[in-house]
């Protein structure tokens, strides 16, 4: 074991402040203190260097209530400390048991999460910049093998990250375990050993005592730097991707919150690499985190796109992927068929009327003085009826499967599913389509224009023209490509 200079350390840790930039001036920073050895070294270390960046200091302990008696002396320690350090103490406790029992979780994650909201509340409220964690360069070893096991990918291999968006720092990050030990000893500060560290009854236990060592033992001493090694290299590479990606993403995605979409021929042309990261990035921008998203989700997506043409569907944890002609999209697990999308709004003209998906169709009357031009053949897509063949009463609702109708230009009637797949319209477009009726009869739906029977013509004297905005019409930005 490397012997290090007591004082030496706080310097290391300076050095990894600085580097990671986890600090500003006159920070207020919460130091998260179970009073076991790695959080007592990071609130003394952190004491010393304080001045250096005028830092407020607060100690935060939470007594999870697993260890009885034990427990309530780890809190009374941490007090007792904190008042000769001339500290500001904030402490609460929590069932940790009943919370595991009542969220399906085991003892180690109900713990984890419990402790992690007692800190956010803190950060949310304002009332501290961020919290420091007393991770060491051991856990950030076990962190890193206990993912590889578990089959991690190179973001998972970054382990533990030393600084977080939510306001999580780890200054000790760059300092081994035992290291922590020889700095109190060498100080003469005392700290408190968790029975619970000792059950092998916990993965991460099994790790630190049994699997580390004996691979140390038997294949590398030096394994735990190399793991640590490898966080970082991981963590540098993952840092550039996400830039990359990013950069991707800004020319790729086309975002209609709570949805983003993909074009299948955008990702056909890129290396797998990119693919696998571009699918990754739009279930986080979906869900928000990527938690319980893995190899497979992805590899399932990525089968998505493997055929030239199709629809398709795949469910990820909070995540649906639908595939509908040359778009992927993805959106919040069930948002395709959580809401009633069916509308029907009794309308007449002239007059602008709002969809419930926000669009907003215009109705005009206008007769021939006021300058109609007649349409030319073929699709009549302005919109234009013969204001005398209307009997009414009008009605603006949604396409509905089974409605059919003879657009302008076209010999027979067809159903309107026929024209969403010739024009290639996805399928997450069609629900909310817009088509005006007339009685029991279409008289005009959107893209596809008048039907045949009403469309304006040279001899109309009075003219009713339907117009969309651009913004309620965007299925046409899809299918167009732009």
């Amino acid at each position: 074991m490397e012997v290090v200079s007591v004082s030496s350390l706080p310097e290391r840790v300076a050095e990894t402040i600085e580097r990671s930039s986890l600090f500003l001036p006159a920070h207020r920073v919460g130091v998260a203190v179970s009073g076991g050895a790695d959080s007592v070294c990071l609130l003394h270390v952190l004491v010393e260097l304080a001045p250096r960046w005028a830092l407020q200091l607060t100690v935060l302990h939470l007594d999870h209530r697993l260890r009885d008696e034990e427990s309530r002396l780890d809190a009374e320690f941490v007090r007792a400390m904190t008042a000769r350090l001339g500290l500001p103490f904030c402490s609460e406790s929590a069932d940790v048991r009943r919370i595991c029992e009542e969220r399906g979780e085991n003892l180690e994650q109900a713990a984890r999460q419990v402790r992690r909201d007692f800190f956010l509340r803190y950060l949310r409220a304002g009332v501290l910049d961020c919290v420091a964690l007393g991770h060491t360069r051991s856990d950030q070893a076990e962190t890193v093998l206990f993912r590889l096991l578990r089959g991690a990918g190179t973001t998972g291999l970054r382990g533990i990250l030393p600084a977080t968006a939510e306001g999580f720092v780890r200054p000790l990050l760059d300092v081994g375990r035992a290291e922590v030990e020889q700095f109190l000893a060498g100080r003469g500060i005392p700290w408190r050993e968790d029975s619970s560290n000792r059950s092998l009854v916990f993965a991460r236990n099994r790790i630190r005592q049994e699997l580390l060592p004996s691979l140390a033992r038997d294949w590398n001493p030096a394994l735990a730097e190399n793991l640590a090694r490898m966080a970082l290299l991981a963590r540098e590479d993952e840092a550039y991707w996400r830039l990359e990606i990013d950069r991707i993403a800004a020319k790729c995605f086309v975002e209609k919150p709570p949805a983003v979409l993909l074009r299948v021929v955008d990702l056909a042309c890129m290396d797998q690499a990119v693919r696998r990261r571009l699918i990754r990035r739009a279930f986080e921008l979906v869900k928000g985190d990527l938690r319980r998203i893995d190899f497979v989700h992805i590899e399932k997506v990525l089968s998505l796109t493997t055929a030239g043409e199709g629809d398709g569907r795949v469910q990820v944890p909070g995540v649906d992927v639908f595939r509908s002609f040359d778009w992927l999209r993805f959106a919040p697990a069930g948002e395709y068929g959580a809401s009633e999308r069916d509308f029907s709004i009794p309308v007449a003209a002239p007059g602008r009327f709002r969809t419930p998906e926000g669009g907003e169709i215009s109705l005009q009357l206008l007769e021939k003085s006021d300058g109609w031009i007649s349409p030319d053949s073929g699709y009549n897509e302005s919109g234009d009826l013969d204001w005398n063949r209307i009997r009414g009463p009008l009605e603006l609702r949604n396409w509905r499967p089974g409605d059919e109708y003879r657009p302008s230009g076209h010999a027979r009637g067809e159903r309107i599913k026929f024209f969403f797949r010739q024009t290639r319209i996805p399928l997450w477009e069609r629900r909310g389509w817009p088509i005006l009726i007339d009685g029991e009869t279409i008289v005009w739906a959107r893209r596809f224009g008048p039907a045949a029977e009403f469309a304006a013509t040279r001899e109309s004297r009075m003219v009713l023209r339907v117009t969309e905005t651009e913004d309620s019409a965007d299925s046409g930005n899809l299918t167009d490509g732009r």
